[in-house]
């Protein structure tokens, strides 16, 4: 069960709940393969560690604009 930070802070930052996800876990990934040894060495969970960002703000989404 997610408790911190809350789905309604989660969610001022996103469009829906399928966009926090996949957000989420390209930015878990990515901060995987920047840092290896991530997985043997923290005490967090990479896909926590997103999920902190895109509630402080740090990682967000942008829709693409396809009119162009």
């Amino acid at each position: 069960m997610l408790n911190k930070p809350p789905l309604n802070q989660l969610m001022q930052n996103m469009d829906s709940k399928y966009t926090l996800v996949i957000v989420a876990a390209k930015r878990a990934r990515m901060m995987i393969s920047d840092n290896p040894d991530m997985l043997a060495n923290s005490m967090m969970n990479p896909v926590s560690m997103a999920l902190n960002e895109i509630a402080e703000g740090k990682t967000f989404w942008q829709p693409k604009n396809n009119a162009e």
